[in-house]
């Protein structure tokens, strides 16, 4: 007989910080040939989005606002690095990739896409739109 499957309501946010310490902590944990395009998102994010909290969970850095809950996480693979945006369906146009829930992202494989016009677009709509709480 099959288990019952279970919803995944155990899966609580990160406790946010306004510190911005555990974030540059992960970093070192990147592969390096990724610390470009990781810091080049980081700085982005930063830059654009006033305010933010922070926090490191799951091996993901999150970036989240008080009255928008967590509304990007950065997961860094071995030649990739996605950005997923919680709010992504919302996002005019929305990410490429992601077709459930609210949520879309867009795997970054270059300094080049880190830094396009494209991606500060996203990010700056981020900032606008509800994540996940």
């Amino acid at each position: 007989m099959a288990k019952p499957h279970k919803p995944n309501a155990a899966r609580k946010p990160p406790v946010p910080s306004d510190s911005h310490a555990d974030i540059e902590d992960w970093f070192r944990r990147v592969m390096p040939d990724l610390h470009p395009i990781v810091k080049r998102l980081d700085e982005s994010i930063c830059e654009t989005i006033p305010r933010l909290r922070y926090a490191v969970k799951w091996k993901k850095a999150y970036y989240g606002l008080p009255e928008l809950g967590w509304i990007l996480e950065m997961v860094a693979y071995d030649v990739s690095v996605n950005l997923v945006f919680f709010g992504g369906a919302e996002l005019d146009p929305p990410p490429p990739f992601g077709t459930t829930d609210r949520s879309r992202y867009i795997k970054v494989t270059t300094l080049e896409q880190a830094q396009g016009p494209e991606m500060h677009k996203w990010v700056e709509q981020a900032g606008r739109v509800p994540g996940w709480k």
